[in-house]
């Protein structure tokens, strides 16, 4: 009897078992409700295209639709922005979100030297807080930082907003720069000299240029930054070669700063990843950027903004604009951007972005180089390339952002007005999502 009843017993149980998981199994599945966006106009940084009635629907923090008068799925939350353009959020690839520096303080030496002799690490890194939210609000969805963060700040930040503790945009960070001698300070006495270890790294040789590296990569970076030059202290193109070498073994990317034509030649020559600035770069390292797949990050901005800040590294008092000077500078820069574009090499838009702008947010002022590739020639549409799809790829992030489109993380901005006639459309942004969360909705047509 009793063996009669133990078997009847496990039989029942098993038959309760397959009951409830066929029931489980039955039941829609768990998960975010999913949102649709609804907008006049997408533009489609890959294909040119321009999209009406666009409906986007995300899943999460990834896009699982987006095209003309996609369905919306039963029980979404409807975001109808009404007339709007709805753009991939912006990617600057050249940000310092741990400075803010002060025009009435002087240029970039007094400044850098204040910042770092008086600031804590913890103190730039709520700095970079702030910068980062500005970023973040102005439609900047991801930056590739690169230096000038203290100690290792930046990748504090970035774990911060990667975690979820603070809110900024997605960031790739460089960890102190590689350098010669001094790195971008100006003269220091031998008891100031201390200062520079805190923003870059030394290197004198091949060796130490290869332990700079591996420096980096432990202490978090994702991207190596180098200066090249600064005035007449050059990295070598030996060191240059092995920076290269060595990021590139682990998968890494290496950002140069070159302005000039012997350092700009060098980094071409290395092999980097993108040369940022390069306000004076000869033909033949333009080709050689061409032949090589090397980005150029054009920093440039409008000639009123170089009036008001003054030209790179002499930067101006607002009360004593030099606007003749400034336009001279611009041109300058203009036809600098004409010749790279002319070579073939993929232009990458960056910010530089370091100084407060009046009363503009650090974002405000980031979006103004855009200005200036359209002044220089560049098409709206490929303007926006630069800040989506050319950026996206620079990051190695491709296959993450720089479009909408389905399996994309859900960075999303919306603009008013026409972005494909004049690019200044992108500093009025109304919407901004950020992998799937809605940071601002300003749209006319509230959900």
């Amino acid at each position: 009897m009793r063996l009669r009843f133990l078997l009847f017993a496990a039989l029942a149980s098993l038959c309760l078992v397959r009951t409830s998981s066929s029931a489980r199994a039955q039941q829609p599945p768990s998960g975010p409700t999913p949102v649709a966006i609804r907008a006049a106009r997408l533009f489609d940084p890959k294909s040119g295209a321009t999209i009406e009635n666009a409906v986007v629907v995300i899943q999460g923090s990834t896009i699982s639709a987006a095209g003309s008068g996609i369905a919306v799925p039963p029980g979404a939350r409807i975001l109808d922005l009404g007339n709007v353009m709805l753009l991939p959020g912006l990617v600057d690839a050249h940000t310092h979100l741990l400075q803010n520096y002060e025009t009435g303080i002087g240029g970039d030496d007094p400044n850098m030297v204040l910042t770092v002799a008086t600031m804590s690490a913890a103190r730039r890194a709520l700095l970079g807080a702030a910068m980062a939210r500005e970023d973040l609000d102005a439609g900047i969805t991801t930056v590739r930082d690169l230096g000038n963060s203290g100690w290792n700040g930046d990748v504090a930040l970035r774990d911060a907003i990667s975690v979820g503790q603070i809110l900024g945009p997605r960031m790739l960070v460089s960890t102190r720069a590689l350098s010669a001698a001094g790195g971008q300070f100006g003269s220091l006495t031998p008891e100031a000299q201390t200062l520079v270890q805190q923003e870059y790294v030394s290197i004198s040789g091949v060796e130490d240029a290869r332990r700079a590296v591996r420096q980096a990569l432990y202490d978090g970076a994702d991207v190596i930054k180098v200066i090249v030059n600064t005035g007449s202290r050059v990295v070598s193109l030996d060191e240059m070669r092995v920076i290269v070498e060595e990021t590139r073994r682990v998968g890494r990317r290496v950002a140069a700063h070159a302005i000039g034509d012997l350092a700009t030649r060098i980094a071409a020559e290395a092999g980097v990843s993108s040369i940022e600035h390069a306000y004076v770069v000869p033909d033949d390292a333009l080709k050689m950027m061409a032949d090589k797949g090397i980005a150029l990050v054009p920093t440039d901005y409008p000639a009123s903004y170089y009036a008001r800040l003054g030209v790179r590294g002499q930067r101006a008092d607002p009360a004593n604009a030099d606007l003749d000077r400034a336009r001279e500078f611009e041109s300058t820069n203009r036809a600098r951007l004409q010749r790279a574009v002319k070579a073939g090499v993929k232009i990458v838009f960056g910010s530089d972005s370091y100084y407060q702008v009046g009363e503009l947010t650090r974002g405000q002022s980031s979006v103004l180089p855009l200005e200036a590739y359209q002044a220089a020639g560049m098409s709206p549409a490929d303007v926006i390339r630069t800040a989506t799809v050319n950026a996206a790829d620079l990051l190695g992030m491709s296959s993450q952002i720089g479009s909408i489109e389905p399996g994309k993380t859900a960075d999303i901005i919306a603009v008013e007005g026409d972005p494909l006639k004049d690019i200044r459309a992108i500093e009025k942004v109304k919407f901004v999502m950020h992998a799937g969360r809605v940071i601002r909705n300003e749209s006319s047509t509230r959900p």
